[in-house]
């Protein structure tokens, strides 16, 4: 028998104030049309003044813990993915720990941008698969709009704010691809690809939080071919194919390289989970954001194979190939 992370929860939460193209089209010269034709994004949530990333990721939490039908009390380990922590120090997950009242266990961050729900959620299946904890419950969560230069039209209307959870618990299972839960999960990353994307600030460079930077061709570039890559490598590593999934939920980065990624695996592009449309590219929150969503919306069946991956600055890049 192995340990297996299984998914018992998920949960989603979204700010209230929501910016259309067309008001966004009175701060920047462009057009609706212009932002959608290019990344499909015709919305997105703004977190609140005096709405932190911590709270934002305590409602993500709660939903969770309510959908899996258990208390704080069950939970051991909190990682939380964020490339926007409330402050420099502490931890965020460390507000979040306290904001639910859980007093045991250990709470940490993880910051892969907007790859980081796949790292945290590969630190969390390790946790568990080495019988460390057995209730973990994983966050991403951004104010990604509170780094944004708001007169950059190639990066501001891309983001938006929110935040997504899922709750892990062990589970026994013979270590097949017909157990549910995590069967594997792969990341990676190379330092050389720095300027594709990057925040021009930070404590011991400017001392500011700075603003993100992107080389949009370039990264549109090097992401259809990594994530084509490193989803190929999840599906090799237990002997699938594209034909074998059920659903893919990747990154919500844009619409155009979610499509030419499933052209490249061969997948339907109706089994693609899209909500880049109204939530924008939430970073570390687009994955569990939209897990929570087509869980909401009940498209996900027991026994179905999904496929979750994502890119983001550093370069990183990463997959989770899981049962449901």
């Amino acid at each position: 028998m192995v340990l297996r992370s299984r998914i018992i929860g998920c949960g989603g939460y979204l700010p209230d104030r929501i910016m259309t193209n067309d008001e966004l089209s009175g701060l920047v010269d462009t057009t609706d049309e212009w932002i959608t034709g290019r990344s499909g994004i015709r919305q997105r949530h703004i977190a609140a003044e005096g709405e932190l990333t911590s709270d934002l990721a305590v409602n993500a939490a709660k939903a969770a813990l309510k959908d899996a039908g258990i208390s704080v009390d069950d939970i051991d380990l909190i990682v939380l993915a964020t490339a926007t922590p409330d402050e420099t120090f502490p931890s965020t997950a460390t507000r979040v720990q306290a904001k639910l009242g859980m007093t045991r266990g250990a709470a940490f961050d993880v910051q892969a941008v907007c790859t980081g729900f796949i790292y945290a959620l590969t630190v969390a299946d390790n946790f568990i698969r080495t019988g460390q904890a057995k209730t973990v419950l994983v966050i991403g969560a951004e104010t990604f709009t509170r780094i944004l230069d708001w007169k950059d039209r190639g990066t501001c209307v891309l983001f938006g704010d929110g935040a997504g959870a899922v709750i892990l618990r062990a589970g026994e299972g013979e270590g097949s691809t017909a157990d549910q839960g995590i069967l594997s999960t792969h990341i990676h990353s190379d330092g050389r690809d720095h300027d594709c994307l990057y925040v021009d600030g930070g404590p011991s460079s400017t001392g500011t939080s700075g603003h993100v930077r992107m080389q949009g061709q370039e990264i549109f570039k090097k992401a259809v071919l990594r994530l084509a890559e490193v989803a190929k490598e999840a599906l090799d590593h237990n002997g699938l194919t594209g034909a074998d999934l059920d659903w893919l939920v990747p990154h919500q980065a844009n619409l155009r390289i979610m499509r030419g990624t499933t052209k490249k695996l061969g997948v339907a592009e109706d089994k693609l989970i899209v909500t880049i449309d109204r939530h924008a590219n939430t970073s570390a929150a687009s994955i569990p954001l939209a897990i929570a969503d087509a869980h909401g919306a009940g498209k996900f069946s027991s026994g179905d194979l999904i496929l979750l991956e994502g890119i983001g600055g550093g370069l990183t890049w990463g997959a989770c190939l899981l049962r449901w």
